[in-house]
Parts: structure tokens; C-alpha cells; sequence
């Protein structure tokens, strides 16, 4: 079997669309100046070279592909902008996780629950979780009722995302603030 080589465009990544000559298609939909037509690619070719721009295939999958006539560097440096806007945009939500033992006391369980608002004001989701170490694990009812107490208390600034589940030796539910 043979191996093909990619064509290497711009720092060394992989050309992601066709241009000028490597279009194979015949015939193609020519998008330029706001208006679309079907076209030969020889025509094509023509018009972009009268045009002093490049040929470029943007939409290869289509019935016939889709090219436009544009400044190919120009094309890829505005997606890479609109590529960078967009990850800027994004919201990244942070888990921020709580321990509790079987056997905690409410005053450590409140003193939790004041941590636990302060991250779901910030708009962060809150994992807690009870930890069972050794034989604790015989008394799973402990840990659910104090996980539900503890969602409870935190129910006007969140919303129970999981119910209480075993996984392992922890118990985890999932709170997500309101908003």
C-alpha cells in the first residue's frame, strides 16, 4: 500500500481545504460577489486568476462542492479569529468537591455548607461526596441521610443535579447552582 503525503500548508499543519489546482470537482458551484452559479472549474479557475485571489473549496460534501473566490490567507487567518472569540466566550465550569465521613459532626457539616455556598455563587457545580474507610461502609444509610440533610440546607442557591450514588467506597451526589 502506498503512502500519500499531505500537502504541508502554514506552520506546518495540513492545508484543512482544497485551493487553485487541487480542486478536483467538475462541475462546481461558484460562490462570488453575493451571487451563486454553476460553473466549470476551468471557468473558475479563470475568474479567480483574473481576480488575482484563490479559488477555494469550502464546502467539498455538497451537490456540486461549493467554492468561493477569496484571499485564501486572509479566509484563514479571520477563522482562526472567530475560532479564538469563540473559545474566549466560553463559560468553563469548575467542580469543586467536599469530603465528609460517615460520622461528621454538624458543626463540620455546617462549616462545609458555607464553602459550599460561596462556590456555587461563584457559579461553580459542587461534588459531595462521604468517604467510607474501612467497616464504615456497613452503614451506607449515615451517609445518604447526610447527604441529603446537606442538600437540603444548600436548596435555596442550588439544585440536586444526582442523587446520592455509591461508587466504591464513596457516595457522591452533584449540586449545580441556580440561577
Amino acid at each position: 500500500m502506498r503512502r500519500v503525503k499531505k500537502k504541508i500548508g502554514y506552520r506546518g499543519q495540513a492545508d484543512p481545504h482544497r485551493i487553485n489546482k487541487r480542486i478536483t470537482s467538475d462541475p462546481i458551484r461558484l460562490v462570488h460577489e453575493g451571487e451563486s452559479e454553476i460553473v466549470s472549474l476551468s471557468e473558475a479557475l479563470k475568474l479567480a486568476d483574473e481576480a488575482e485571489l484563490d479559488l477555494v473549496e469550502i464546502s467539498p460534501n455538497a451537490k456540486p462542492p461549493v467554492c468561493k473566490i477569496l484571499d485564501y490567507k486572509k479566509f484563514l487567518f479571520e477563522q482562526k479569529k472567530k475560532l479564538k472569540e469563540q473559545k474566549a466566550n466560553q463559560v468553563k465550569t469548575v467542580i469543586k468537591e467536599i469530603r465528609f465521613g460517615p460520622n461528621t459532626d454538624d458543626h463540620d457539616i455546617e462549616f462545609k455548607r458555607k464553602h459550599a455556598e460561596k462556590f456555587l455563587q461563584e457559579g461553580n457545580k459542587v461534588r459531595a461526596y462521604v468517604f467510607f474507610r474501612g467497616r464504615s461502609i456497613v452503614h451506607k444509610e449515615r451517609g445518604e441521610l447526610l447527604l441529603l440533610q446537606f442538600a437540603e440546607k444548600l436548596a435555596d442557591v442550588s439544585k440536586l443535579e444526582q442523587l446520592p450514588r455509591l461508587e466504591g467506597k464513596k457516595m457522591i451526589i452533584m449540586l449545580a447552582p441556580k440561577k
